[in-house]
């Protein structure tokens, strides 16, 4: 059996991967790795997404790498031109050629006995099953399933006459033009394709269970705008980052401290952009404070544009039956539709669907403490990224990155080649919460089950806080008493050859 034998292994391509990959380089030139890509492309989530308006819900100024200043005049930006970045991001790097694509992870077992993942792998478009060995698995596999989003079954839809689309398998092909078309759900999916859509079709209905907290922001930044005059693009990236995620952390902190005074301003601010006759509290008030769920972010009013101008509607009510020409509500209302929109989320995976195996012995996430957000008690060697709930996803990703960097060289200047995270005796009797704490939204709420648990104090906890974790992975000490380092007696490290 051929195995490659590398020092680390990082499963996906995406924003995440791409960005670790680049700090491995920089940081630990002398390691051997490969990115395994199930797909046949770069790029993750933005890549794999092509509905009408796909965007980022987050400014480019946090979202963008830390090393790689975004340049493009707008900060809330198309899937295509974030795309465009990542690859750009992989070329100057030369990252393309540690990728191996159509190479989908199903599984990997650490062999305590010479400190190395064996991991499995399956050819997407040969079926054949791979090999690789490595000391250090890197999981950047984001946090949803790339073969389906959450679908939920609808009474009466095999009646329904015209196409039904989900925007994770949105059809090339798919003519909307003068189509009345009904968007079910009211998550950043819905928000961004209701605007999308209006100018060409018909007539656009968001049909939502329940409302969710919006907030308007100008697709571009004035502040980079008016700088870029005077100062070189690197500067400007750096400042107006620098400006941005204080304004976030601040601005969520807020919604921690006072929600009631940010749930008011939120509010008042959809009151205006409407204006008097159109029912905000039914339609834009949620039943939970903000930030409880993630916001939507709005980029120049288009959404409200849209709804001012007729072109879309926003309906709150619950869905009684699939009929042959539309929906019928359970207030006894019908939309009549063309097209039906499933935008009703992600089908969350974990870790990236892998099945993990520590001398042979299968991992119950469930049963492990999450150690800092990103590894787990008794799991070797192995890191996860997951970005930020209530800012930037890449600013964590970011961090994470550059801790694994500090990490691998913290073992190879103390000949280490094993990094475990150990509960001690006194930290046993932690007091659980969730992994995520109390964030309410129903897509991470449908598998916290069976995610690793928090415990009380740190490093056991998952804090979700840039300041406190930029301390912490840039700073904070590797050997913390709880990340327990050995060397194994068959731990020696592998040559980089194909071994049968």
């Amino acid at each position: 059996m051929a195995v490659e034998l590398l020092d680390v292994v990082i499963v996906g391509a995406g924003l995440s991967g791409i960005g670790q990959a680049v700090h491995l380089q920089r940081e630990c030139p002398d390691k051997s790795y490969a990115i395994l890509e199930g797909r046949d492309a770069i790029g993750g989530t933005w890549d794999l997404f092509r509905y009408p308006g796909i965007r980022s819900d987050s400014d480019m100024y946090t979202l963008g790498y830390g090393f790689k200043p975004w340049t493009h005049n707008k900060a809330i930006a198309q899937g295509e031109t974030i795309r465009e970045y990542i690859r750009e991001t992989a070329g100057e790097y030369g990252i393309e050629q540690h990728v191996r694509f159509n190479t989908r992870v199903t599984a990997a077992n650490w062999s305590s006995n010479e400190a190395l993942w064996h991991i499995t792998a399956q050819r997407t478009d040969t079926g054949e099953t791979v090999h690789y060995a490595a000391n250090m698995l890197l999981v950047c596999a984001g946090y949803y399933s790339y073969k389906q989003g959450h679908r939920p079954d609808f009474p009466g839809e095999e009646a329904f006459k015209g196409t039904v689309v989900h925007p994770q398998h949105w059809p090339e092909d798919l003519d909307y033009s003068g189509k009345r078309a009904v968007i079910i759900g009211s998550g950043a999916t819905a928000i961004t394709l209701v605007p999308s859509m209006a100018d060409t079709a018909g007539h656009v209905t968001m049909l939502q269970r329940s409302p969710t907290y919006v907030i308007s922001r100008p697709s571009s930044s004035w502040l980079s705008t008016a700088m870029r005059r005077v100062l070189p693009d690197s500067w400007v990236y750096n400042l107006t980052r620098w400006c941005h995620r204080s304004m976030q952390h601040v601005f969520y902190n807020r919604t921690r401290s006072h929600p009631e005074q940010i749930k008011t301003y939120l509010l008042n601010t959809v009151k205006k952009k409407l204006g008097p006759d159109f029912d905000v509290e039914k339609h834009f008030t949620p039943s939970y404070n903000p930030w409880d769920q993630r916001l939507c972010l709005i980029p120049d009013d288009d959404l409200f544009d849209a709804l001012k101008s007729g072109d879309a509607s926003v309906v709150t009510d619950t869905i009684e039956t699939f009929t042959e020409t539309g929906i019928q509500l359970t207030s006894g209302a019908h939309l009549d539709a063309d097209i039906i929109v499933t935008a009703t989320g992600l089908e969350l995976v974990i870790f990236g669907e892998l099945e993990i195996t520590v001398d042979g012995a299968q991992v119950d996430y469930s049963q492990r403490w999450t150690y800092k957000g990103i590894a787990m008690s008794g799991v070797p060697n192995f890191i996860t990224t997951f970005g930020y709930l209530n800012a930037s996803w890449t600013l964590r990703a970011d961090l994470i990155s550059q801790w694994v960097c500090r990490l691998i060289n913290h073992m190879d200047e103390t000949g280490q080649r094993q990094a475990m995270p150990t509960v001690r005796p006194e930290d046993e009797n932690m007091t659980p919460a969730p992994h995520f704490g109390d964030f309410t939204a129903g897509y991470l709420q449908r598998v916290m089950h069976l995610l690793p648990k928090q415990g009380d104090h740190a490093p056991w906890t998952n804090p979700q806080d840039y300041v406190l974790e930029r301390k912490v992975f840039l700073k904070g000490p590797i050997d913390d008493g709880h990340m327990v380092f050995s060397h194994p007696a068959g731990a020696e490290r592998p040559l980089l050859v194909a071994a049968e």
